[in-house]
């Protein structure tokens, strides 16, 4: 099963959108979605990346999560270098189909996050109007 082409999927009428099965994820002007990684047992927010149709696709077919760089341009497979491959449980969209959740049991020692963290949100803005952040 693949994604439409964004061509396709914006001819689709918001109502079955919003509230069909059909999946049509609504791709942005340089073809990507936002896509949130969930450690399925914990809850735990692992990393937000961004799929274009392959990685979709490859992410569908295989069940091990791939994601779009924006900064190399290239597609890749969570955890080829790092060992921290991410089986997929469930792919879930959001309600205008605009940003995915992935629900993974992580691989490896389970730190997603290129920093050798768990996860990339391993800081938080500090209380007050000072605008600095703090460790988690």
């Amino acid at each position: 099963m693949s994604a439409l082409p964004p061509a396709e999927a914006k001819e689709i009428e918001a109502k079955e959108i919003e509230e069909g099965l059909v999946l049509a994820p609504r791709f942005d002007a340089q073809g990507l979605v936002v896509c949130i990684t969930m450690e399925a047992a914990t809850k735990e927010i692992l990393m937000v990346a961004y799929m274009n149709e392959l990685a979709l696709d490859k992410t569908i077919e295989t069940g091990i999560a791939h994601y779009w760089s924006r900064s190399r341009q290239s597609l890749w497979r969570k955890g080829d270098t790092s060992g921290q491959v991410q089986k997929v449980l469930s792919i879930e969209v959001d309600c205008d189909q605009d940003a995915l959740l992935l629900r993974v049991e992580p691989g490896g020692d389970g730190k997603a996050c290129h920093t050798g963290r768990k996860s990339c949100f391993y800081r938080r803005l500090a209380d007050g109007p000072t605008r600095r952040l703090e460790f988690a």
